[in-house]
């Protein structure tokens, strides 16, 4: 079944190839240990449980395939694998793992434009159904790109040099938010009625060098503009996808930004900046005193590890957990 995550089409189109004989033999050794065999077993690692650690899958789906990586979350202690489709949700709860965030239309057409409205709210509603029949609790959405795209394409990034001049209307900021409340508020009585959140992701407009480090165009490019959108719908069933790496290049100030919107909040990734690479001391951002502030919120929702692995994955994921394990 296609998914309709934006991250799976760039994927597929590109090799990540730099530590995949490190992450294959990582997961050879997981097997090697009797958890592939047992997915009940008991030799998860033991955390401290304030936070809930998910693995997003696009990351590492070229070095693991789904099974795979639900061996690994199941070995870290991580209670979720995440942005995958319903197809492989059976292996998911093979290993007691939830699915913390479904996947559902494309960051680039999206609730901003009313020509890709429609499309989206479809897609919206069959993964708010599919959560909820599956018992998985948060759905994925996003503002969409301010710039016009062209035709509904489907999948992946169209490029905009070439599209003709006259196909290109830009979309004002005002207009957008306008058009985003409009758009959830066809949807979120549905999300409602289902008891499904919808999770408004925030994305960097600025890095331009990778096509998942950055998303310039994107017009829910700061936590504020998303916010104002979230409170103008106004139900408890639209947040904040509080992406840290994200928030980090657009707006800084991440814990006081996390306390200013604790109410909104209802999903965090994480990354390393500059780069979306591991959290390790190469990087800028304190993940632990960030962690912490969550917990001091009350957050109780899940932490995705959302990097793109530049040395041996399993060892970065590792890193990831202990460094936000507060």
């Amino acid at each position: 079944m296609q998914t309709n995550c934006p991250q799976s089409t760039i994927l597929s189109r590109r090799r990540m190839l730099q530590g995949a004989a490190g992450a294959a033999a990582g997961v050879v050794g997981l097997a090697g240990s009797g958890m592939a065999a047992d997915p009940q077993s008991k030799d998860a690692a033991a955390l401290k449980g304030h936070i809930r650690h998910s693995i997003v899958h696009w990351c590492f789906a070229e070095y693991w395939d789904v099974e795979q990586t639900c061996q690994v979350a199941h070995k870290l202690g991580c209670q979720s694998v995440e942005l995958v489709g319903p197809e492989h949700w059976a292996t998911l709860k093979k290993y007691n793992l939830s699915c913390a965030i479904v996947p559902s239309h494309l960051f680039v057409q999206g609730m901003n434009n009313p020509r890709y409205q429609s499309a989206c709210i479809e897609m919206l509603t069959q993964s708010i159904d599919n959560a909820a029949a599956a018992g998985f609790k948060t759905v994925i959405t996003f503002t969409g790109y301010a710039e016009e795209t062209g035709d509904w394409a489907g999948g992946g990034i169209p490029d905009l040099e070439k599209l003709p001049p006259e196909g290109r209307r830009v979309i004002d900021p005002e207009e957008g938010i306008k058009n985003c409340v409009a758009g959830f508020k066809k949807i979120v009585g549905h999300a409602e009625k289902k008891k499904i959140n919808l999770s408004l992701e925030m994305l960097n407009s600025r890095v331009a060098t990778h096509p998942m480090k950055g998303h310039p165009g994107y017009q829910g490019d700061h936590t504020d503009y998303c916010l104002k959108i979230i409170r103008q719908v106004g139900s408890p069933r639209l947040g904040l996808l509080f992406d840290i790496y994200h928030v980090q290049i657009m707006d800084g100030d991440l814990i006081t930004r996390i306390h200013q919107c604790k109410d909104a909040i209802n999903h965090v990734h994480t990354a390393g900046n500059p780069g979306r690479g591991e959290l390790d001391g190469s990087q800028e951002i304190q993940y632990t005193p960030c962690m912490e502030a969550l917990v001091k919120i009350g957050y109780g929702g899940y932490v995705g590890h959302e990097f793109i692995p530049t040395r041996e994955p399993l060892a970065g994921l590792s890193e990831a957990v202990r460094v936000c394990d507060v």
